[in-house]
This record gives C-alpha cells, sequence and structure tokens, in this order.
C-alpha cells in the first residue's frame, strides 16, 4: 500500500505542472551543510523509489535543474562585476558555457565545488601576496577541474597546467620521482607570477587570460590582424578557437561558482578541506602504502594530499622532505614515525601483477571500438593491459577482431588514457534530473540541450505523445548516466 500511494505521488507530480514559487523557494538558500537538508533540495524522490522501478541499474537522487532568463543572468553578472576588476561580460557564448557546468556537466561542477574546498584558500593567499584579483583562482577550474595531477594531450601537468620546457621558467623541478607542477603552492606561485606578467605587457585582464591560454605571441597577433583593436571581443575572431572559448569560460566559472546553490547544484562535503590538514617533517624513506596502513587512511586520500610524488613514495634523494595529512592524523604520524620509516616495502611478483592487471576491481568498463589499422597488441598497449585480458573480459577465444568490433575494456580512473572511448551503458549508472519547461522551449531544443539520444527517449520517459504540447511550468523526467 505504501509502495503504490509513494508511485502515485510520482505520477501526480509530472502530470501536474509546479508552482515556480514552491519548487524555486528551497533553492536560494545557503549551501547545506548536512545531508537531511540536501535531501530536502531533493525534489520528492527516494532512491528506494527508483530501484524499484529500475532494477537494472543504479539510481541516484533526482536532482532539480533550474534555468533563468538572460536578464537575471545580466544582474548576477552585473553584482559580480561590481567586487572584481575583471570585467565579466555576459554574452551569447559565455551562456552557452554557463548552460555546459550549470546543466550537463552539472555534477562534475558539484565536484569541483568540493575540490575547492581544499585549494581555493591557498589560492587565495597567493593571489594576494601578488597583489592578484581574487577571482583568478577560477582559472585553474577551466585549466585543471582543480585536480592536480590532471594530464593535457599536450602533456601539459597540474593545477595550472605548465608544461615541460615551461616548468623551467619558474623553477619547477620534475625528476623521476617529483613534480613540481602537481605541487599546489609551487605551481599556484608560479601561476601568480606568471599571471602579474602577461597583465604587465597587455594591461588588460582579459587579453592577459587569452595570453595564458595561448601565449602572448598569438595575442598580439589577433591585435595586429584586428588592425590594433585591444579589447579582447574585438580580436576574437582573430585567436584560436580554443583560446577565442577560454575567456568566456572564464566568465562562466566565475557565475557558475558564486551561483551555483541557485543552480541546485550541491556539492559533497570534502573531507580534508584546507584548514584541516598540516604538514610533518620526513626525516628517512616511507611509501604511502605504508603511511595509510598504520594510520588508518586510505592511500588515495595520502595520495591526494601529496600529489607532488609521482610514485607514492618519499625517497632518499628527496629528503628532508614535507608530507600533508590530516590534522587529526599529524599526532599519530609523530608516535609512530620510527614503525613507519622501518617498513619495507615488497615489490611485486610477477604473478601478482597478473592478477592485478586481469581484476576488474577499483575500476571502470569501457568500449572501445576497433579502428582500421589496429590490432589486438596496439590496443591492449594503449590500455596497459595484455592480450589475455581482453580476451578475457569479452569471452573471446579467437584473436581474430574486426572494424567496428566493440571491445569492453576494464580501465583504473585517469587522465592519461591517450583517448577516452565511450563507456559500456550496461556499466554506467543513471540519475533522474527534473527539468522546468522554460518559454521557447521544444522537445527538439530539450533533447539536444541535454544530449538525449532522441526525442522519442524523452517521450516515453514521461509518458507523453509525440503531438503532446509542453508549457512553461512543466517538469520534465530526464535521464543520465554517469
Amino acid at each position: 500500500m505504501r509502495k503504490n500511494l509513494l508511485l502515485f505521488i510520482i505520477s501526480f507530480m509530472f502530470s501536474v505542472p509546479l508552482s515556480a514559487q514552491s519548487t524555486f523557494r528551497i533553492l536560494h538558500k545557503k549551501k547545506p551543510d548536512n545531508v537531511q537538508e540536501i535531501n530536502q533540495r531533493l525534489l520528492h524522490f527516494t532512491d528506494e523509489i527508483l530501484k524499484e522501478e529500475h532494477p537494472v541499474n543504479t539510481v541516484l537522487n533526482a536532482n532539480f535543474i533550474p534555468v533563468f532568463s538572460d536578464e537575471i543572468y545580466q544582474k548576477r553578472m552585473d553584482r559580480l562585476n561590481s567586487e572584481s576588476p575583471i570585467q565579466l561580460d555576459f554574452k551569447p557564448v559565455v551562456r552557452r558555457y554557463i548552460d555546459a557546468y550549470a546543466i550537463r556537466h552539472r555534477e562534475k561542477t558539484a565536484k569541483i565545488i568540493e575540490r575547492s574546498e581544499l585549494y581555493f584558500p591557498l589560492f587565495e593567499e597567493y593571489l594576494d601576496k601578488y597583489e592578484l584579483p581574487l577571482e583568478l583562482k577560477y582559472l585553474s577550474v577551466i585549466e585543471s577541474a582543480l585536480d592536480p595531477k590532471a594530464r593535457s594531450r599536450s602533456g601539459a601537468m597540474g593545477l595550472w597546467q605548465f608544461m615541460y620546457n615551461a616548468s623551467k621558467m619558474f623553477d619547477l623541478r620534475i625528476t623521476s620521482y617529483i613534480d613540481e607542477r602537481m605541487d599546489p603552492e609551487k605551481s599556484t606561485e608560479a601561476a601568480c607570477k606568471y599571471l602579474q606578467y602577461l597583465h604587465r605587457i597587455f594591461g588588460d585582464w582579459k587579453l592577459a587570460l587569452a595570453a595564458y591560454n595561448g601565449g602572448p605571441g598569438v595575442v598580439r597577433e589577433a591585435i595586429q590582424r584586428s588592425g590594433g583593436k585591444t579589447d579582447f571581443w574585438a580580436i576574437s575572431p582573430y585567436l584560436p578557437d580554443q583560446t577565442k572559448n577560454y575567456v568566456p569560460a572564464f566568465i562562466a566559472v566565475n557565475y557558475v561558482m558564486n551561483y551555483s546553490s541557485e543552480h541546485n547544484i550541491v556539492p559533497a562535503k570534502n573531507e580534508y578541506p584546507y584548514f584541516r590538514i598540516s604538514q610533518v617533517n620526513v626525516s628517512k624513506p616511507l611509501t604511502f602504502q605504508h603511511v595509510a596502513k598504520v594510520l588508518g587512511l586510505p592511500v588515495e586520500a595520502v595520495r591526494e594530499l601529496n600529489p607532488i610524488y609521482k610514485k607514492d613514495v618519499i625517497p632518499l634523494c628527496e629528503l628532508p622532505a614535507k608530507l600533508v595529512l590530516p590534522i587529526e592524523k599529524v599526532g599519530a604520524f609523530i608516535d609512530s614515525e620510527e614503525i613507519i620509516y622501518g617498513m619495507k616495502d615488497v615489490p611485486k611478483k610477477y604473478l601478482d601483477l597478473q592478477k592485478d592487471l586481469s581484476s576488474t576491481k577499483g575500476k571502470f568498463c569501457l568500449l572501445h571500438s576497433v579502428e582500421s589499422g589496429e590490432y589486438f597488441h596496439k590496443i591492449a598497449m594503449n590500455y596497459g593491459c595484455t592480450i589475455n585480458n581482453i580476451k578475457e573480459w569479452n569471452g573471446m577465444s579467437s584473436s581474430d577482431i574486426f572494424v567496428g568490433q566493440k571491445l569492453k575494456i576494464w580501465v583504473y580512473p585517469s587522465d592519461t588514457l591517450a583517448h577516452k572511448p565511450e563507456r559500456d551503458p550496461s556499466m554506467r549508472k543513471s540519475k533522474f534530473l527534473l527539468y522546468q519547461v522554460q518559454s521557447g522551449d521544444s522537445l527538439n531544443s530539450i533533447a539536444n540541450q541535454f544530449d538525449v539520444d532522441s526525442v522519442g527517449d524523452l517521450v516515453e520517459l514521461n509518458s507523453m505523445s509525440h503531438s503532446q504540447t509542453i508549457e512553461p511550468g512543466m517538469v520534465l523526467k530526464i535521464i543520465r548516466y554517469e
């Protein structure tokens, strides 16, 4: 009886347009601090109900997606401009990037906001030290999504994405064991020095940001080709596409990071925020695995807080060194220091390595589409596995493959893959999003906005007919996959 009542509530909600006032009232609160309040901001759904309806996938809570008019966006941008020396212009291209962060990639944006609790206080300290606008902290969102181990296709690394040779200009040391491009403090100071230099050259922050992305020469050439104009929007047609879109993305990130709660983007609470971590002195070699084991921490946590170390070790050649830990673990480290130093690392043997390669634990499944000229060995090398692994994962006995064939490949989450093929849909987790229809919307425009495969999918999911007219205020259910 209880189950039937809950299902009736869901079906009733989708059949009756929601009041904009009642829907949005709870969204104007500040970022919630507890799970109960977060759940209040999610509309009428529970995990249990959705799992009953969709037993194949693990379905998470539904997020309501508010959409605002250009007038509201402009007013909010004006508010930001009143507090910033960087002119944040609201234009159609900026709106497209706002939609990307606030709608299409809102889960990633929530993760970025979570990471910001660790990195933004540090960025602000260095920006203040160099007398730079604090809004420049958002540049790292575009560069790396606040991932200190992010690597671009061109080989740029770290929160601020420095290339190998460029890092030498800022005395960022790179060895077989460490990479200071991934050191939050040293890379942030380097970025501040470079941004300060670029602003001195161009005298305009938007031009300086474009130069940070494309290089000073690219911006100078665009100024010359435009006939000597020095307004970013005027020289934009003469810039490469990536640089042309860089400044609009920066403006959009400024907006979304300041108005995330209005867009109902609810991040998880960061387990290790900036003011809850501390450094300890390391006087002898150690491994992250041993630190994690003795202190009762996940090794991923030690790795996340110490991204400068490339191999999960602090070797003899890097001593004396610093290790960042949660503040509550500092005392335990000092008490157990000699125990940690005395632990010996046992290298994995061949059979153990083979077992790790074939395992799917901690990995996710990708679908690789075989292209012309590819063969088993090449595919295996690309993903860091063996031919036998691929055969086992796909239930194959033959070594023959053909163009267009879909192969399941299990990989660890990593940004270092040569390319990112489509993820196996049978392995993806689904998530409902709720969208309130706006004036001027159509089923086609909504399907395009949310990358829905077809209008038919949208119609079927909401129990509609193809001839049914949608009206402003209606709430549509949209399924998204992680």
